[in-house]
């Protein structure tokens, strides 16, 4: 049973939350600011964290940094009434998994939040499928539409990573720093140029799914429906 932890200072919000996913078969921890809510990540496994951004002491852009520094792929999902592009932007480039706007409807964050434990899922696996792709990363194998793909190193992990978090947008900085490393110091383009190639190499029709541009910002491997 997985164990969430959501994080807000609006004691409502906290219960609709929590009857919410615990009506749903979720186990809820409840936190009321940042630094409580990383008292309770050291005491306590938790699978997914939904928190709100605008939060005395700690808000939810710290928390974010925070939790990233010790925990890079703990499920993170933002809920917040601030719907503007920039805090979404600034939101994913902390290290946020998912955005949803109050007020929501609560079925669709149940969705939003067994999407996200599926992702970590799949990224916590050494083998990955999706669609017509198989990965095999102990390997380095990967085969798409029958066919073996032959990749280089970096694009086969850049694939890789964003094949883990379907429908995930990464920015370039995250992905420059978990593909090349923080001390690589060559130009964000760098993974421009290897998105290239990757799409040169996979078959335009039938592989069930898509390396989609997101405008400013970076990348998502988009799943077909």
């Amino acid at each position: 049973m997985n164990q969430i932890l959501v994080v807000d200072d609006d004691p409502f919000i906290r219960r609709l939350v929590k009857a919410t996913l615990a009506g749903e078969g979720f186990t809820v921890s409840e936190a009321q600011h940042g630094g409580e809510a990383l008292q309770v990540l050291e005491d306590s496994a938790i699978d997914l964290v939904v928190m709100d951004i605008m939060m005395p002491h700690m808000d939810g852009w710290q928390l974010c940094q925070e939790i990233r520094r010790f925990n890079a792929d703990l499920p993170l999902l933002m809920v917040t009434a601030r719907a503007e592009s920039v805090d979404k932007v600034r939101g994913f480039q902390l290290g946020a998994d998912d955005y949803l706007v109050k007020p929501f409807d609560p079925m669709e964050l149940v969705m939003r939040v067994r999407a996200l434990l599926k992702r970590y899922r799949i990224s916590s696996s050494q083998t990955i499928r999706l669609g017509e792709l198989e990965m095999n990363r102990s390997r380095y194998e990967a085969v798409c539409c029958g066919s073996r793909l032959e990749l280089p190193l970096k694009e086969f992990e850049l694939l890789f990573k964003l094949a883990s978090y379907p429908n995930q947008i990464f920015t370039r900085n995250q992905l420059i720093e978990q593909i090349w490393g923080i001390d690589y110091d060559g130009d964000e383009r760098t993974v421009d140029v290897h998105i290239k190639r990757l799409r040169e190499r996979l078959p335009e029709q039938g592989t069930g799914f898509t390396i989609k541009t997101i405008r400013g910002l970076g990348y998502k491997l988009e799943a077909s429906p």
